[in-house]
């Protein structure tokens, strides 16, 4: 019996796909599935004519295997990856490997990295991205977990993903513990932004200046040409050419309700932990959050008053800036998701390779882009960069494309059009670019109220003063802490 060089558990589209894949670059896979009519399924359709192996019990899909034991995990994140790990893990010998290639939460596969471990088996998480697409034809991988593991997948991980122009393949290792499926969980932050972003744009094109989604389809085809071209904004004009069966555009036919799976929200429920501004991306997930509140939107457009769009300005020379305000932005998404990522690195002890990272994403996953070559070379030229808008080149970018992006946000709330992630962009870079921020008067606030102490300009970091604002509180103070 031919033995399989990996095996696969989970043949949902995204598993089907990876399968296939890995098949195509010449490695032999073993496939299973709980429900096992899918496995014949599988063999039948899709996989009809390949070397692919299918398994009808987990003692055969185990036994079809070489040694050390590679299986990939292609299974719905949370409770099923750990029941599947139950199941497995009687037929598992030490030294043999267990990937999960789901949208798992990092810190479950910190957890899972330590429970096996202790029982001898190696743990990988890894983050896929691309979609059906890229598992199909080749994704970001980025794997994370027990490094032991890492020369046993490499082979196959580096084969079946998207390669960037030079040949360089968009996956490499990440790092410790659940470091892979915390990227992954970034880059899906940063995709949330880069959405929101270019639904802003839209948003103001069609309801601001009245552009048809034929004009719509050839500004985004346009904008594709320019620093801005990636996937998104390369689907985004395919998606205003599609029409509906009654021949109007199929864009104009869908409900404005988004869904969303809970990567984005994880995102900034950890900067917030962490305690890092990622404010772009949180206006991303709360737009979702109020894109679901349809009724009452619906309610409250008869009630609350605005100002109607109008406009009457060069409209050409508005597109352009509404272009340069969404690049600029875009710098400031990545620059948040890039610095949560470095203080995740400090928190949890992790040694990330920012400019890898950046190379990760250049191909295969939703995200990719141009511009992950040019954040690339910031870290190429500073691999401890703080802060992408520290870069030199990035300076550049945003000095040049700054006055566009603020006449688009001042004109927006003129129009009374809602641009929560292009506002928070530009909040966040005045912010940051501040000396002196007014957060003295929220200390003296806190001061005064709950005696929580302050810190002056005349002394050094580190010594905390109290003032007896009322003449009543006396000298007594809070003790000094950050949530």
């Amino acid at each position: 019996m031919t033995q399989a060089d990996i095996g696969l558990i989970g043949l949902a589209v995204m598993g089907q796909n990876l399968a296939l894949n890995i098949n195509d670059h010449g490695f032999v896979v073993s496939v299973f599935n709980r429900t096992t009519s899918k496995v014949g399924e599988f063999l039948e359709g899709p996989a009809k004519d390949t070397n692919i192996i299918g398994a009808h019990s987990l003692e055969e899909f185990f036994r079809s295997l070489k040694r050390p034991r590679r299986v990939i995990l292609m299974v719905k994140a949370g409770a099923p990856v750990d029941e599947f790990i139950a199941h497995c893990l009687p037929f598992l010998d030490k030294g043999d490997i267990l990937i999960d290639g789901g949208n798992s939460l990092f810190t479950d596969t910190n957890r899972r990295c330590a429970d096996l471990a202790a029982k001898g088996i190696i743990f990988i998480g890894a983050g896929v991205s691309g979609g059906e697409e890229g598992a199909r034809n080749g994704p970001s991988i980025m794997p994370g977990g027990n490094a032991a593991g890492w020369p046993h997948v490499k082979p196959i991980f580096q084969a079946i993903s998207a390669k960037v122009e030079n040949g360089e393949p968009c996956c490499d290792w990440v790092g410790d513990a659940g470091s892979g499926h915390y990227v992954k969980m970034i880059h899906n932050g940063i995709e949330y932004g880069d959405m929101q972003l270019i639904c802003e744009a839209y948003q103001l094109m069609r309801s601001g200046l009245g552009l048809t989604a034929q004009e719509l389809e050839q500004v985004f085809k346009e904008w594709n040409k320019t620093s801005l071209d990636s996937y998104l904004i390369e689907i985004t004009a395919q998606i205003f050419g599609q029409k509906d069966a009654d021949g109007t555009p199929l864009v104009d036919n869908i409900l404005d309700v988004a869904g969303q799976k809970g990567t984005g929200k994880w995102t900034i429920i950890n900067a917030l932990d962490l305690g890092m501004p990622l404010t772009l991306m949180g206006e991303a997930v709360f737009a979702r959050c109020l894109s679901a509140l349809k009724e009452e939107r619906v309610e409250a457009s008869r009630v609350l008053k605005g100002p109607s769009p109008t406009f009457s300005g060069d409209r050409k020379a508005f597109i352009e800036n509404i272009r340069q305000g969404l690049y600029a932005s875009k710098i400031i998404s990545y620059t948040q998701g890039f610095m949560l990522m470095r203080q995740a690195a400090k928190d949890y002890n992790w040694k990330l390779n920012y400019g890898a990272i950046a190379l990760m994403w250049r191909g295969g996953c939703i995200i990719r882009s141009r511009f992950l070559g040019d954040i690339k070379e910031a870290f190429s030229r500073q691999p401890d960069l703080k802060s992408l808008c520290l870069d030199s080149f990035f300076q550049k970018e945003l000095n040049q494309t700054q006055q566009g992006w603020r006449k688009v946000v001042a004109t927006a709330a003129e129009m009374g059009i809602p641009l929560p992630c292009f506002s928070s962009a530009l909040a966040f870079y005045d912010g940051y670019r501040t000396e002196r921020l007014p957060a003295n008067l929220l200390q003296a606030q806190r001061d005064f109220f709950g005696a929580h102490t302050y810190e002056r300009i005349d002394k050094p970091r580190g010594e905390f003063f109290h003032t007896n604002w009322t003449g009543t509180g006396g000298k007594v103070s809070s003790s000094s802490y950050n949530a």
